[in-house]
């Protein structure tokens, strides 16, 4: 069904990824006429098909280049979560020759006055209950035009009544739109662009598509110079794992992630767009319930999730009685998927959660496991197609040796080209085109990789390396637990010795019970000296587990230890 082009990317191996389109405007302008008729986008009770937001982001197109002015380069922010609006401006934007910046909603104006001042950004995109804060901080950036999208914007199902209703509750009750001198509306902006037309920009495969910025867990947050090739090949490297199982014109994804997080921004609307398939739009994941009723109704064949979001929904008392017979294909990232979990998500649906491994850096799919595998495994599979890892030692010689541990490092097509403006960042974390992942992993048989942790959660105990994800894991097989984080701790005798913050599902465990848990699965220097039960653990955006800022809790007691000592 799709174009021909000439593009390609090398391969580290010396072949070439042959890529079908010049650029994802060009992949975008065909899937919209080849499947103009069927549903591209659900959610709030609204279905558009292909046709109508092809008009919606060609009218979008047409006012950022005609009425704001906008030129190819130029960086535009999407501050929202997942509603219609946000995947319309994106098509119109990168139509546009534009360069896209996500940017987490959830953020502070302090987190958001640095992501847009880094980028450069010009124009935003922003859902009105955000407004406030891009109001407190817009005058000290390069920002000169802001649309306001409002949740109930969109047509659809949904009665105009409805929607309207919506907006004035958000208009009300949210931040809105004090204190923001100038704007428009995502409404007024396509009508002003449906009277201006302008032709397509056509960005070449090589323009940047995305400054994808890290998450900041590990440091100052950076954008990764994310290209339309970039994003292209990772496309078509998904396409040959999952091929087999994905059938164009007729998948629907459950959307559940955020789709500005690079997990969401790839699978579920670049590749679900790339088949012609449908993808159900969840605003707020965390309102479980909600979220197990739009499973039930909209019956999609994939879903894709992280631990706790899987977890979550495992232990959701609607869940069972969900029919899964339309669901085949089941992705966890952004973080590894316990075994307990896994199991309990395969007894209650039927289906296995097939891992996948990435990095923002990388657009983000570096491994999967096969399409046919049924059983858990632990691992993240292979490295897709015309990609390679090398697993390195701390001098960066290479392991070869099975079970050994090392830091990854990635080369391939989806790679990014390096940090925006962050040329020590970028010599640091490249080296003749490798990215350094900061991962650890082992080699096992028939080269799949297991994933032990990230190298700065590591914990060293007397000399020992023990790994977080390895004691979490075990953890979770409690069946009085709910979840778990282990991070280290100071301690004057081993250096270090393991904490762990538990989220109890039975509240009569104690700690003294936790422990004897742990020495039934785990060497002596691995089993938590110390245990705290805690109501929640804090979570990125797309739900990962942030043991940073449980380690910076900490060393805030030890601050406050040292300093009443100082004090007596």
């Amino acid at each position: 069904m799709h174009s021909t082009s000439d593009d390609s990317t090398n391969s580290p191996g010396g072949g070439k990824l042959r890529l079908p389109y010049r650029s994802l405007a060009d992949m975008f302008t065909h899937v919209c006429s080849a499947w103009a008729d069927r549903p591209m986008l659900e959610g709030m009770g609204v279905s558009l098909t292909y046709g109508e937001i092809d008009r919606m982001a060609a009218a979008f197109s047409s006012y950022l280049i005609n009425v704001l002015g906008m030129r190819k380069g130029d960086r535009i922010a999407m501050v929202m979560p997942n509603i219609i609006q946000m995947p319309v401006a994106i098509i119109a934007s990168l139509r546009a020759g534009l360069t896209v910046v996500n940017v987490n909603p959830q953020y502070t104006s302090r987190e958001m006055h640095y992501q847009l001042l880094d980028a450069g950004v010009t124009a935003v995109v922003i859902l009105e209950n955000f407004a406030g804060r891009l109001a407190e901080i817009m005058d000290y950036t390069l920002v000169r035009h802001v649309v306001v999208a409002r949740i109930g914007d969109m047509r659809g199902r949904a009665s105009a009544f409805f929607l309207n209703k919506i907006n004035y509750l958000v208009h009300r009750t949210g931040e809105g739109l004090r204190n923001l001198r100038t704007f428009r509306t995502f409404r007024q902006a396509l009508k002003l662009g449906q009277s201006s037309p302008a032709d397509m920009v056509h960005p070449d495969s090589g323009d940047i598509a995305f400054l994808q910025y890290t998450g900041g867990t590990t440091g100052i947050p950076k954008g990764a110079i994310l290209t339309h090739a970039n994003l292209l090949s990772n496309i078509e490297q998904t396409l040959l794992e999952y091929g087999s199982i994905l059938e164009e014109g007729r998948e629907r994804i459950m959307s559940a992630l955020p789709l500005y997080h690079v997990f969401a921004l790839t699978i579920n609307f670049l590749l679900t767009s790339r088949i012609g398939g449908c993808s159900c739009l969840i605003v707020d994941p965390r309102k479980i319930p909600a979220l197990v009723r739009s499973i039930r109704s909209f019956r999609p064949t994939v879903i894709t999730g992280v631990n706790t979001l899987f977890n979550a929904l495992t232990f959701s008392p609607d869940f069972p009685s969900i029919d899964f017979s339309t669901l085949k294909l089941v992705v966890g990232g952004g973080c590894a998927v316990q075994k307990a979990v896994a199991e309990r998500w395969q007894k209650i649906t039927g289906t296995f959660i097939l891992e996948g491994y990435g990095m923002t850096e990388c657009s983000p799919l570096v491994c999967v496991g096969p399409a046919d595998q049924k059983i858990y495994t632990g691992n993240i599979g292979r490295p897709v197609s015309y990609t390679e890892v090398r697993i390195v030692d701390p001098e960066g010689k290479e392991i070869t040796a099975m079970n050994e541990p090392g830091e990854l490092w990635i080369r391939g097509p989806q790679v990014c080209r390096g940090y925006w403006y962050r040329d020590a960042d970028t010599r640091g974390s490249f080296t003749d085109g490798w990215f350094h992942s900061g991962d650890i992993g082992v080699w096992l048989e028939n080269r799949f990789i297991r994933l032990v942790d990230r190298k700065k959660d590591m914990i060293l105990v007397s000399g020992f390396n023990v790994y977080p994800n390895e004691i979490e894991e075990v953890i979770a097989t409690n069946s009085k637990v709910v979840e778990a984080a282990a991070i280290g701790v100071r301690d004057p005798g081993s250096g270090e010795r393991v904490k762990v913050f538990v989220v109890r599902k039975d509240p009569g465990l104690t700690s003294q019970e936790l422990t004897e848990f742990c020495q039934k699965y785990l060497a002596h220097y691995k089993i938590p000296k110390y245990v705290e039960f805690v109501d929640s653990l804090p979570k990125s955006n797309v739900g990962k587990i942030l043991r940073n800022r449980l380690r910076e809790m900490e060393r805030e007691k030890e601050r406050e230890k040292d300093r009443r000592n100082i004090n007596a």
